[in-house]
């Protein structure tokens, strides 16, 4: 099963996962491009591809996924979205949306199909996260606290599952050619694109094989692999006038 899989990452996860002869469950808002992407899937490498259209950031919609897919042998849990700007100007449906699709819904469905795994003797969950969630974030503040809680949950799941046949892996991507940042409000200049974006098929792939592998977290691309141990080694407050500025540079123009 792939969330979020109508578009960006998802989309290139779930074609990733056809190549490799996985059946898959799509799952997202927009009907049209899911069945797009199953009928063509289905046509390129003879695979089996279900869709079912909800939206995550509705807790009955999440129940409907679970009545309507029993168990799953690979999750991926890729649905996700953030909002640009301060907290306090932000629209309080927008900020619970983020919180309720990035951290409620994944939980949920890590919860129902990771115990079914355990049950069934085996399986694989990939959470998208992002290099985001290694350091706080102004402007973004809630986007950033979601991918924080996602790469949190993530390592103490995998610990958690370990020896029972269930792996846990956390894909933590930079910018990617996504049409995130247009949803997100962010208008980040075309240097920055050009130096720091990966393409998504090529997250795509580096997230399934490091799920494949078992391992617990992977971070796409060079020039993000640092990110971590700055986290680590700078000071709070340069961390976040660092981010600051780069956040910045994307703000929407008025």
């Amino acid at each position: 099963m792939v969330t979020g899989a109508s578009s960006g990452i998802g989309r290139e996860i779930a074609k990733c996962l056809a190549t490799k002869g996985y059946d898959l469950i799509l799952v997202a808002r927009r009907e049209g491009l899911l069945r797009e992407l199953a009928e063509s899937l289905v046509a390129e490498h003879g695979c089996q591809a279900d869709v079912v259209v909800a939206d995550l950031a509705d807790p009955r919609q999440v129940s409907m996924v679970k009545e309507m897919v029993e168990t799953v042998d690979v999750l991926v849990n890729n649905a996700g979205y953030g909002k640009w700007g301060l907290l306090t100007e932000q629209d309080e449906d927008a900020i619970d949306g983020m919180v309720d699709v990035n951290v409620r819904a994944l939980t949920g469905l890590s919860r129902y199909y990771g115990d079914r795994m355990v049950s069934n003797g085996g399986g694989r969950i990939l959470n998208v996260a992002s290099i985001a969630g290694f350091q706080p974030g102004p402007g973004m503040a809630v986007y950033c606290a979601t991918k924080s809680y996602v790469l949190s949950f993530s390592r103490s799941l995998h610990s958690e599952l370990r020896g029972s046949g269930v792996t846990v892996t956390c894909l933590c991507p930079g910018y990617v050619e996504t049409g995130f940042g247009e949803v997100a409000g962010m208008n980040l200049r075309g240097e920055i694109k050009s130096w720091s974006a990966i393409p998504a098929s090529r997250v795509a792939l580096i997230g399934v094989k490091a799920m494949e592998r078992g391992r617990r977290e992977v971070i796409p691309g060079l020039l993000n692999k640092p990110v971590p141990l700055f986290g680590r080694v700078l000071p709070v407050s340069l961390q976040l006038a660092i981010v600051r500025v780069v956040l910045m540079v994307g703000r929407p123009r008025r």
